[in-house]
């Protein structure tokens, strides 16, 4: 679990931001929620209002009904691309060799458990006081208590020549400095179901999400929390 008493000095960088708890994310998931309605509904109205009217408009009705479709998805791709790897270039490219120590390092943070999910994904799994985190080299998500909802974050590390498991470690570190501070630092690139997110990771990187959504749904340290 993430460590009590640490305040990420980033925070200060952001000081209009209130500090991120379980009051505020269940603020964040109504607000999206609304936001998704707001897009979605109107698109679905216009394609059953226009089918009532004359149903020789079938046609554009479909394509409302795309359109209600396509903007959540679009958001939850959004959010997906916060963990997926970043394409680096020239001089910021680590060699193999620091790619391969990096990643033993960011081993010995970790359990057996989240070494193997490493292995086979590049995501790094962590439990935390607001749910279950998924941590890649330039975010992470957050699997909310019960594993139905899941945050998306994106946040950055300054040295872009840094080796992905150097990446990844320094946000776990973060994390367990200071969940909320961390939370409060990054920026929310989506909140929903994460049947949706999981749609748009790459095939390898989907069981690093069904693994958090298994711990979120099933660690008793979260039942009080659901």
């Amino acid at each position: 679990m993430a460590a009590d008493g640490g305040v990420l000095p980033e925070t200060a960088q952001v000081h209009w931001r209130p500090r991120v708890d379980e009051r505020r994310l269940r603020l964040f998931a109504r607000l999206w929620t609304l936001t998704t309605l707001a897009h979605v509904v109107p698109f679905l109205g216009v394609a059953a209002l226009l089918l009532w009217l004359d149903p020789v408009t079938l046609p554009v009705a479909l394509a409302a009904v795309a359109h209600a479709w396509v903007i959540p998805e679009l958001y939850a791709k959004r959010g997906a691309d916060v963990v997926r790897r970043k394409t680096r270039r020239g001089d910021r490219r680590p060699t193999e060799e620091a790619e391969r120590v990096s990643a033993g390092l960011l081993g010995d943070l970790v359990g057996h458990e989240a070494r193997e999910v490493h292995a086979a994904t590049g995501l790094v799994p962590e439990r935390g006081t607001l749910g279950v985190w998924v941590v890649g080299e330039a975010g992470a998500l957050l699997v909310r208590p019960g594993g139905r909802r899941v945050h998306c974050w994106c946040v950055r590390v300054d040295d872009p020549r840094l080796p992905t498991g150097d990446r990844i470690a320094h946000l776990l570190l973060a994390l367990r400095t200071d969940e909320a501070g961390f939370a409060t630092v990054a920026n929310q690139t989506f909140s929903g179901a994460p049947w949706r997110v999981r749609r748009r990771l790459p095939p390898e990187m989907r069981p690093a999400l069904d693994a958090g959504r298994a711990l979120a749904a099933s660690d008793p340290r979260y039942s009080t929390a659901r």
